[in-house]
């Protein structure tokens, strides 16, 4: 007998950030209509990912999945990372504004 654990929500974003340890910030933007007025509109959203084996690197395109609490702030896991950033993107990335 085979059972199925619950519909859990999967998400694609952007990492973001990878300095702590074993946890990523991923920028997660999606569009949704105006309910009254109908204009589109977009969202972004960072959340906080668990990743166990540090995989994903600034510039990652990655899918995460929402889980129990790891932490204060951590509620998603790393499933996959969707697209590898190259290395001259990650430059072009970087928060601060300098070169790394």
């Amino acid at each position: 007998m085979t059972t199925t654990r619950n519909r859990r929500r999967t998400v694609e974003g952007l990492v973001t950030s990878d300095k702590m340890a074993k946890t990523i910030t991923v920028l997660v933007s999606r569009t949704y209509r105006h309910p009254k007025y109908g204009k589109f509109l977009r969202k972004q959203v960072k959340y906080h990912a668990h990743d166990e084996e540090s995989l994903a690197k600034i510039g990652d395109q990655v899918e995460i999945v929402e889980c129990r609490p790891t932490s204060r702030l951590k509620r998603w896991r790393l499933v996959r990372i969707i697209e590898k950033a190259n290395v001259a993107a990650q430059v072009e990335f970087n928060p601060a504004g300098g070169v790394a």
